[in-house]
């Protein structure tokens, strides 16, 4: 059995520093192993990693018995980026980062690229360029003993941002050239898996509120994937895509299966969520070989959950690592440039480079005639100075002879005049009593402080009770651009969830101040 998972973790170093280990090299290898064991899968591909080359520690990438695969964004810090981790007994033929080629090396990529006259070379850059695609392929062996290649591409597609209408047009265009990829590659004969977060809910099963979303059928996003997919099912003659969306596949009508929620309005906790995460598997491979498709709900760590699929064919690992593996990466192979690399021997004057050629001719009684003769007009120490030379660990114990002596005419105060008479019963009492009244003093002038400076300030007004549920609102910051940005509003404490649902969060909203 092969079991392939996927999850848009939100950050790689986030899971690992929730797990419960501190900051070390030592600790994080741990929570990162600890995690791909959670997993349980032969391939673990992760998605919005936030991760550039430059901050890519070795914990992170090197995992005993697994070899890992990163494409970083190029454009920004802590932005996007996808890896994919394989156990040895998974271990690829070929790697490759992108869809495009542009980022191919030719040595032990996958290939298979299509017709892409279509895109610019810029353009083809620019959807390369944020690190959202990473293709592994493999070779598998079915139950019939027949072997077969494989290739996962695991991809953290572009979300579209409402106000910005160029991003739109960027993840379309993503979409175009992930399809015009996966075609190809099964037209080269391999069986192809498309996994990750793509950044759309299908179907208005998939969307936690699709019935009060204008238009929700007639988004591009969901048109692209309705032409990607074969219809809900597994029956014949449901064909009208190249893949399947494996887990509707299994669950065709499985409400409530949502994979990512809003952590700001704390949704999860009542399910009032979306599906954003897939397992794509081409029709033959889901029909032949797929066991299972799941949701991992009750995986924490990120504002996603893991999926994954089950298929009933074995792995058959390459013999080595392809070369975009991570244990080759220079800073982690230990084949990184010294700065020594960078230092040049000057050229040595030409009477020292004659005075070392005369040194290096010298036979060794020569040499040590001139040792002698060194030692020789060497100043010898005066008596008076040797005895400061080199000391023995006895003489730390002897008595220092510039340590004042007493004198013999000091008198010393007699044993009784050193011994301090003891306290009556009755003036430990006092000093208690006395104690005690200091204390309840200070404390009530730090009261009359406290009280003085409340009234002077004020200190902050109490939240607004909600209309629905009559319990404190929480105060919330408008960040979206526009006139209100950086505003203050309150709302209702309570978790996102279904208006029909009294648990969940109700509609009062009101401004901190007048606009």
């Amino acid at each position: 059995m092969l079991r392939v998972v996927s999850w848009n973790i939100n950050g790689i170093r986030s899971p690992v520093q929730g797990v419960g280990y501190e900051e070390s090299s030592n600790c994080t290898a741990m929570a990162m192993r600890r995690i791909l064991d959670k997993l349980d899968a032969d391939i673990v591909c992760l998605q919005e990693t936030k991760v550039t080359r430059d901050v890519l520690t070795e914990p992170l990438a090197i995992i005993e018995g697994c070899n890992s695969y990163f494409s970083f964004s190029r454009n920004r810090s802590g932005y996007s980026g996808v890896a994919t981790f394989c156990k040895d007994s998974a271990t690829p033929v070929a790697a490759e980062e992108g869809l495009s080629g542009l980022l191919a090396t030719q040595n032990g990529d996958v290939g298979c690229y299509g017709n892409m006259d279509d895109f610019t070379q810029e353009e083809l850059r620019a959807l390369d360029s944020e690190g959202r695609a990473l293709l592994t392929q493999h070779k598998i062996c079915t139950w019939e003993g027949k072997e077969k290649t494989l290739t996962l591409i695991n991809v953290y597609c572009p979300h579209a941002d409402p106000g910005k209408p160029e991003r739109l047009a960027f993840k379309m265009r993503f979409y175009r050239l992930l399809q015009i990829r996966a075609e190809a590659l099964l037209a080269a004969g391999s069986h192809v898996i498309i996994l990750g977060d793509l950044n759309t809910a299908h179907r208005p099963i998939d969307h936690w509120d699709a019935v009060n979303l204008e238009c929700f059928e007639e988004d591009p996003s969901r048109k692209w994937m309705d032409h990607l997919l074969s219809n809900l099912g597994c029956q014949a003659g449901s064909h009208t895509g190249p893949f399947i969306d494996s887990y509707r596949c299994f669950h065709p009508k499985q409400k409530g299966a949502f994979t990512c929620w809003s952590t700001v309005s704390g949704a999860r906790h009542l399910n009032y969520g979306s599906r954003l995460d897939y397992v794509l598997g081409d029709r033959t491979l889901v029909m032949d070989t797929f066991q299972a498709s799941f949701l991992l709900p009750e995986v924490m760590g990120s504002d996603h959950c893991p999926v994954g699929a089950v298929l009933s064919v074995s792995s058959v690992p390459a013999k080595q690592c392809p070369p975009l593996c991570t244990r080759f990466l220079p800073e982690f192979a230990g084949t990184q440039l010294k700065i020594l690399r960078f230092l040049v021997r000057l050229e040595q004057d030409p009477v020292f480079r004659q005075s070392a050629l005369q040194l290096s001719n010298q036979t060794p009684v020569q040499m040590r005639q001139n040792k002698a003769r060194v030692r020789s007009t060497r100043s010898r120490p005066s008596q008076a100075g040797s005895s400061r030379g080199q000391k023995n660990l006895m003489s730390y114990f002897q008595p220092s002879s510039s340590r004042p002596q007493a004198s013999p005419n000091l008198e010393l105060p007699s044993l009784g005049t050193l011994v301090t008479p003891k306290t009556s019963e009755e003036d430990m009492m006092a000093n208690v009593v006395e104690g005690r009244a200091k204390a309840s003093q200070a404390k009530d002038e730090k009261e009359v402080r406290t009280s003085f400076w409340k009234s002077l300030l004020g200190g902050p007004l109490p939240m607004p009770l909600c209309g629905g549920h009559r319990e404190p609102c929480v105060m919330r910051t408008v960040k979206k651009p526009g006139p209100n940005l950086g505003r203050h509003f309150y709302v209702c404490a309570r978790p996102q969830g279904p208006p029909t649902d009294p648990s969940s969060r109700c509609s009062f909203f009101l401004w901190s101040r007048p606009g």
